[in-house]
Formats: structure tokens, sequence, C-alpha cells
């Protein structure tokens, strides 16, 4: 008898321990009473695999996180992108577990599979928002009428130049009045999400999950002014790759690529839906830091205790 409760599970089916992990959330989930979805291409690789989840209901990746208390993403921070543009039309909150390298999105680590399990029969978790971008690429100028093209971003979106070669000369306005030109490798324009990702890489802050702001981070830019900045959460970002200069190409959290001619404009601004992340555990954002970048802490004795 099931309970009326349904789950999508994802997982990186190329990786065999992905492949394990999925058959034991499958069994747990179902034995608990609870439905599982998963992708059909997702199905279809694990039966070729010599895995076989009965019963299971395979969905197309269009409408399958509607109506889902959550989706269970198994792999590492890519299959977490990945789902996030499943899970965010639907609301569906995302709750990783950890089978890559850093996995900073992921909630929890393989070994815990067992207690994340668990956690999600129990309905032992919270669900936070976190802050995501729109953008809007306007090949041609912003003047010339023609449509944009639309896409959007969790982590980050990256303007890079095409050319290997060639530096890539941009402008960069905020709010509409002009900031600064450089010549360089490319942009980071992230979210406080992304700010541990191609952000933090590029040399930008470490910003907290509840600091709304969205960053811009200069990569390996010949500028005298060229650091990282961070700018309101309601201001509009925009850059733009000058006529005389190389193409560029934009990429949207790793996923969705778009061309830019020279010439092109990029617009980002704070998008109205947010993905839905769900937690496990309380522990603060610094404790998250240093776990996930082994950051050294000894010596540390803590606040003061003192007596009456």
């Amino acid at each position: 008898m099931t309970s009326g409760r349904s789950v999508l599970l994802l997982a990186h089916t190329g990786r065999p321990a992905a492949v394990r992990s999925a058959q034991l959330v499958h069994e747990r989930l179902s034995r608990a009473g609870l439905t599982v979805r998963m992708l059909k291409s997702e199905v279809e690789d694990l039966a070729a695999s010599g895995c076989e989840l009965s019963p299971i209901e395979p969905v197309e990746a269009a409408q399958a996180a509607e109506g889902v208390e959550l989706v269970m993403v198994l792999g590492g921070d890519g299959t977490l992108l990945r789902a996030a543009e499943i899970a965010r039309p639907a609301g569906a909150p995302l709750l990783g577990v950890n089978l890559g390298h850093v996995g900073f999105l992921a909630e929890a680590e393989r070994e815990d599979l067992g207690a994340t399990v668990n956690s999600v029969v129990n309905r032992d978790y919270v669900v936070e928002e976190r802050m995501t971008l729109d953008v809007a690429v306007f090949n041609g100028g912003r003047g010339d009428g023609t449509p944009p093209v639309r896409s959007w971003a969790l982590n980050e979106a990256t303007l890079e130049k095409a050319d290997t070669r060639r530096m890539l000369e941009m402008v960069l306005e905020v709010d509409g009045r002009p900031l600064s030109s450089w010549g360089c490798d490319g942009v980071v324009c992230a979210t406080p999400t992304g700010s541990t990702a191609h952000a933090f890489s590029a040399g930008g802050p470490v910003v907290w999950p509840d600091v709304e702001a969205l960053l811009v981070v200069p990569i390996s830019a010949h500028a005298l002014f060229a650091r990282p900045l961070v700018v309101g959460p309601e201001a509009t970002v925009a850059l733009e790759v000058l006529p005389e200069t190389t193409p560029g190409v934009l990429w949207c959290d790793g996923r969705r690529m778009v061309e830019l001619p020279a010439g092109a404009r990029i617009e980002i601004t704070r998008a109205d839906t947010p993905v839905r992340l769900a937690r496990l555990h309380r522990a603060p954002f610094t404790d998250r830091l240093v776990a996930k970048f082994g950051l050294p802490v000894t010596g540390w004795r803590g606040r003061a205790k003192h007596g009456r």
C-alpha cells in the first residue's frame, strides 16, 4: 500500500556508486510506502546495466517533478544542477547526496545514505530558498528589436572568450550606468550559492547564502579596476561585448550555452523563481565551509565563558 507520497529519484547512472545507491534508496522508499519516480532514460540505463527497480514510475523530464514531495539527487554538483532544471518549474525541493568531489550543493554524503532516506520518510528536513538569476542575451544589441535569448542560473552566468588566442573586450554596466571596461578571459556573474563554485576559483569572495546579492568577478582582466564586485539583489548588471572584439560564449551553470557575437549585450537580474533546497542539518554555513574545504581550525577556543 502506498502512502500517497511520491519522490523523484535522479541519479548519475554512469557511476556504479550511483547505481548501487539508487537501488538502496528505491528499496527503502518503496518499503516505506512512497512512490518512486525516475526519468525514463535513467530507468533504461539502469536496466541496461542489469539493475531492475520494481515498482517504479518512469517519467519524462518535462513534468517529472510535478506533484512530488521531494527530488532526491544522487551524484555531484553537476547532477544537482541538472536536477534543478527539472525541479525549479514545479517548486519541488532538491535533496542532494554527494557522490562526487566537493559537492557543495549536496546536503549529505554517500556514507549517510541510510540516515538520509530515513529523514525523507519521516519528513525530517527543512526547505530553504536560493535566489536565481534571469539572463537575457541581445545578440544584435539592445535596441534593434530582435527578441532576446533567455536563460537562468542557480550558480552563475559566465561570459567567456570563444577564441583562446585573444582577449575578450567588454564593458560593464550596473543599473544603467557604465562602470568599467576590460580586456579579459571572461566575467562570472554569480549568486551567493554560486560564490563557492566558478566565482570562487576566479578569485571572488565567499558569500553566505542568506546574503542576497549578485557577484561580478572578472577573469584574468587586464585593467587597473578589475576587482570582484558585490551589488544589491535588485541591481541590473549588463555586459556588452565590444563591436571590435572577438566573439564570446555565455554559459549558465555550465549547462546552457548561448553564442555571443561581437556587439552582443547580456542583462542579468534576480529571478522571481528560486530553487528550493531541502536541508537535513541545522549546522551553520561556517561549519559547511570548514567541512567541504577541510579548513584548518586547530587551536580555536571559542567564546570566553565568564563566571558569575
